[in-house]
């Protein structure tokens, strides 16, 4: 696994005196440096929680930034690579937009072109997608029956991304002890951080 924790010889990680610096530091601290410091790390657990709240009702999305985790829309997005999504119920689904959805039965959202759109007379849409690296069309995907996606399958559409950047995500996910060495450090980071 990546790295194999943050403690092997010459690495630079942390090692066994760094851990007890950490920990002669917490000692150090009197209770109100350590209230202090817990508090400016729940505000900013706090405020990262009301960011995404804020991006979800003003973008209408229920995952306003998703990131690609496979190489089926490539080249138009690669692995690794953020999107961030609208879903406006008023913007009616067109072939050729790139939409994430939800299929019933699987936990991860997928992210494929729009190729086939129905419209009947009362205003229902239902769509066929497809990754635009794949042979076939997605109907292998949806729940057993399904032939064609609907609005509500719809979680957003990509009105823009940046490359590369959800790589950080894919590497916690592939492996979960870098993202809880990652996210002890940062927590060790906030808590022993001293006004200057």
């Amino acid at each position: 696994r990546w790295g194999r924790g943050l403690g092997w010889p010459g690495s630079g990680g942390i090692r066994g005196g760094a851990a007890m610096d950490l920990f002669g530091d917490l000692r150090r601290m009197n209770k109100r440096q350590l209230y202090y410091q817990v508090l400016n790390f729940a505000m900013i657990v706090s405020s990262a929680l009301m960011i995404w709240k804020g991006l979800i009702v003003i973008t209408g999305s229920e995952s306003p930034i998703v990131v690609v985790l496979s190489g089926s829309m490539e080249p138009a997005f690669h692995r690794g690579d953020l999107l961030f999504l609208t879903n406006f119920h008023d913007d009616p689904i067109r072939a050729g937009e790139i939409v994430v959805f939800k299929v019933e039965g699987r936990d991860i959202p997928i992210v494929h072109r729009v190729i086939k759109v129905h419209e009947k007379g009362n205003g229902n849409i239902k769509f066929l997608t497809k990754g635009d690296n794949n042979e076939v069309d997605d109907r292998g995907l949806y729940k057993e029956g399904q032939n064609w996606l609907e609005k509500k399958d719809v979680v957003g559409r990509a009105r823009g991304f940046l490359p590369y950047v959800g790589m950080v995500t894919i590497i916690m996910n592939d492996y979960p002890k870098f993202k809880y060495a990652l996210l002890a450090v940062m927590g060790a980071y906030v808590l022993l951080k001293r006004e200057s």
